[in-house]
């Protein structure tokens, strides 16, 4: 048998595949993948303004507050006006990190780096949302030092010391 005899099924085959997707369900949206459903209404931010704990090493802080309205673009940064060094002390706001004024080699500028002044690329606002999967991420605290004892004070001595 030659390759061309072959070919017109697998033809048929690739060109039936994408009528197998349609009685797929997207499990997220409860709908099959090929309809176009109306998204979720949009939930309030959380405006709690309350730190959360990071999660991992060099996890960058989410923001707990409100955000709707805030100019972020190339001519202004309205996350500057509270988080800036100059303005902590009035806003009681955080200031940024040290490493927000890093340039691309490592040296440290006078002022906020361009590479850091896009807050929302790494800064994210919460909304209070159940989660659309479940999530089975561990602390590595929690994996080192199991259950409620997730920080080294919380620790026994014993193991403390080692």
């Amino acid at each position: 048998m030659t390759p061309y005899r072959l070919l017109p099924a697998a033809l048929a085959a690739l060109l039936a595949a994408p009528a197998l997707g349609v009685d797929h369900v997207d499990a997220m949206r409860g709908a099959p993948i090929t309809a176009t459903t109306a998204p979720p209404p949009l939930v309030n931010s959380d405006n709690s303004d309350i730190r959360r704990t990071r999660n991992y090493t060099m996890q960058p802080p989410v923001v707990p507050h409100k955000i709707d309205g805030y100019q972020l673009d190339r001519n202004a940064n309205r996350c500057m006006f509270c988080h800036a060094r100059s303005r902590t002390q009035e806003s009681q706001a955080p200031m940024i990190s040290v490493t927000h004024f890093q340039g691309r080699d490592g040296n440290f500028l006078a002022e906020l780096s361009p590479r850091r002044y896009f807050c929302l690329q790494c800064h994210v606002p919460q909304v209070p949302n159940e989660p659309l999967v479940t999530n089975r991420f561990v602390d590595v605290d929690q994996l080192l030092y199991g259950g409620a004892a997730s920080t080294p004070a919380a620790r026994p001595a014993a193991q403390r010391a080692r």
